[in-house]
């Protein structure tokens, strides 16, 4: 009997590292689950990293804000340690994260793929000991061309006035009061309702995102640009940074492998390949729909270039050198479109 219970001692004193190893993390967003990039972007990163890590990584995945909160939350969530793993926008928390509102800056993007390429490169030189100082950043990424949705068209600079839009984020909001609009910012599951009640005339949002909220079916005009668009948004992957560091170092190779700058180009690719069939869907419903062409996307951009300017100011005001950043970001850019 002894040795009986000797042997059970050993093997339970064997497999305690092995069970200490094991963990579980809770990753929190604001979408649900299965909308496009919690179902096509996280939910493969998630089944990722369980495979990388032999399955002792288990990720919980609670959408909808379902640990409860409000989407501007999340960056709090996890710096706090509330939850281990967040999806969400800087520009939910304005003022924040201010470096990576250089990539929100009007006619910047054209490629979200590249975007996200540059996004990653420059938050690993400039943000990661600023901005995500208290997180560990794990996926940075932009969507693609951001559209204008309204119940009216938008054809003109002018038709921007006695409009009130949603913006995504701060810099988005400065630009439509800039051209005349009055600016709501509003995370993305409110805007459904608020279009449908007439709070706001219209939002800017990625073709990719507006199929699976209706909106085509609610306004039925929308206002595209066939170069780099008016505007776009940053989203961020992030842990609570002790709980990544306080994990063994094979656990955090495991995570590490699927994630960074692979991951977050793939990211914008894959969230900017979904714009094509929304595209078609808005097309279906024989909503009408506005391209600026190249040629006269100058007018828009010189229009917007106080914006920029004024943005660039506020940085310096703030220490950082926000010029650079611009002309770091575009270099940034045109390297990985030409890769």
């Amino acid at each position: 009997m002894k040795r009986i219970l000797a042997t059970a001692m050993l093997a339970l004193g064997l497999a305690s590292p092995a069970r200490a190893e094991e963990v579980t993390l809770r990753l929190h967003q604001f979408l649900p689950e299965n909308s496009f990039v919690p179902a096509q972007i996280l939910t493969p990163w998630i089944a990722a990293v369980e495979e990388a890590s032999q399955g002792r990584i288990k990720i919980e995945h609670y959408p909808s804000m379902q640990l409860g909160g409000k989407p501007t939350d999340l960056a709090d969530q996890a710096t706090d340690g509330v939850v281990d793993i967040i999806w969400t926008l800087p520009g939910y928390t304005p003022g924040r994260f201010p470096r990576t509102e250089v990539f929100e800056l009007p006619f910047m993007v054209a490629d979200a793929e590249a975007a996200s390429a540059a996004y990653w490169d420059l938050a690993q030189e400039e943000m990661v000991s600023n901005d995500f100082k208290d997180l560990h950043l794990l996926g940075a990424w932009v969507h693609g061309p951001g559209v204008i949705h309204a119940n009216r068209p938008i054809s003109r600079l002018d038709d921007f006035k006695g409009m009130t839009l949603r913006g995504p984020s701060r810099v988005t909001t400065k630009l439509l009061e800039h051209l005349g609009a009055t600016a709501v910012g509003m995370p993305v599951p409110a805007v459904p309702e608020s279009l449908a009640r007439g709070v706001i005339d219209g939002a800017l949002l990625p073709w990719e995102v507006s199929a699976s909220l209706k909106v085509g079916e609610i306004v039925h005009n929308h206002t595209e640009f066939a170069g780099p668009s008016i505007y776009t948004a940053t989203f961020i992957l992030a842990m609570n940074k002790g709980r990544y560091e306080g994990l063994p170092e094979d656990l955090r190779a495991a995570i590490d492998s699927v994630s960074g700058a692979a991951f977050s180009a793939n990211a914008g690719k894959v969230q900017q390949g979904e714009d094509v069939p929304s595209r078609a869907f808005a097309e279906g419903l024989g909503n009408t729909i506005v391209t600026i062409p190249a040629e006269t996307t100058p007018e828009w951009e010189a229009a917007s270039q106080p914006v920029i300017e004024a943005w660039a100011t506020e940085m310096s005001e703030q220490g950082i050198d926000g010029a650079a950043l611009i002309a770091r970001a575009r270099a940034l850019i045109a390297q990985h479109s030409a890769e």
